[in-house]
């Protein structure tokens, strides 16, 4: 089922034949008392028929605010939706249900769930919805905006289980829940486009508000990202320490400074590594005779 328009008339008109038929059956009542005294009450069915004709025209009436619509059924059959705003009028025998077309935040609760590597995380997601086929929204589903809260927490735990926590839970992952580029929201905005299709709900944005291990391997994944920040650190250390030595090596050789033979080099090598790769400062130690004592 398809959203179908529904063109509607302006109500003011309507108001005040409305209004003036109300009038009209009170005057008939007034003028009709004496008639019903002298056996005649023709007077006091008109009135009745004019109070049921006003209530009749009025009864068709709607407020329509912005960003606000109104779906109309006949027995059963959907017939249009009206989204003009203003005072509308359409037929008074048709059921008439308002739906709200703003923008809503559904702030996800905290679920915790597995990721891909199977380690136990917390996640939760902010979606901003909002509706965009009013036939689909209340016909294709019983209450539309328990079903946009259900299906966005089916799509945050699908995610989850779909994507490694970092890239030290799957080194040839392309994209991961710690993401900073912003490709996970995309993919959850994706999924959840297509799991809300079917209620005429459309997806504005859709972000991942809250991501941690779970309390009880918290302690475990802190110490093994310290320890791989530390290993990082080295490794970075360690490529300057031997780069440096390399240059110093050669820059000796090309100002014909000192001759080393080969035990010599892989002393100074050595002694560099150990002044370049140490956590505390060095005491040198000045060797006063020649380079072999």
């Amino acid at each position: 089922m398809n959203e179908k328009n529904l063109t509607s008339m302006s109500g003011y008109v309507l108001l005040a034949i409305g209004l003036l038929l109300l009038l009209a059956s009170v005057v008939l009542v007034i003028v009709g008392i004496p008639v019903v005294k002298a056996g005649d009450s023709w007077l006091l069915w008109l009135s009745g028929l004019a109070f049921f004709a006003g209530i009749t025209v009025l009864s068709g009436l709607s407020v329509i605010n912005p960003n606000e619509a109104v779906v109309t059924t006949f027995f059963g059959d959907y017939i249009g939706t009206m989204k003009q705003n203003g005072l509308r009028w359409v037929n008074p025998f048709y059921t008439k249900k308002k739906i709200s077309l703003r923008a809503r935040n559904l702030n996800g609760q905290n679920l915790k769930v597995n990721d891909k590597t199977g380690n136990p995380i917390e996640i939760a997601a902010v979606v901003v919805w909002q509706v965009s086929d009013t036939a689909k929204a209340l016909f294709e589903v019983d209450d539309y905006t328990l079903f946009v809260q259900i299906q966005s927490e089916a799509a945050v735990r699908y995610l989850a289980n779909s994507h490694a926590y970092d890239n030290n839970e799957d080194e040839e992952a392309k994209i991961t829940l710690r993401d900073t580029t912003g490709k996970i929201n995309d993919v959850l905005e994706a999924e959840l486009n297509e799991r809300l299709a079917r209620a005429g709900v459309t997806i504005i944005e859709a972000r991942i508000s809250h991501l941690a291990y779970a309390p009880e391997i918290a302690g475990a994944m802190l110490q093994r990202q310290q320890a791989s920040a530390v290993v990082a650190a080295r490794r970075q250390i360690v490529d300057g320490a031997v780069g440096m030595v390399e240059m110093a090596l050669e820059r000796l050789a090309e100002k014909n400074v000192v001759h080393l033979d080969e035990e010599r080099k892989a002393a100074m090598v050595s002694n560099l590594l150990v002044v370049l790769c140490g956590e505390k400062n060095v005491s040198p130690v000045v060797n006063a005779g020649t380079l072999y004592q």
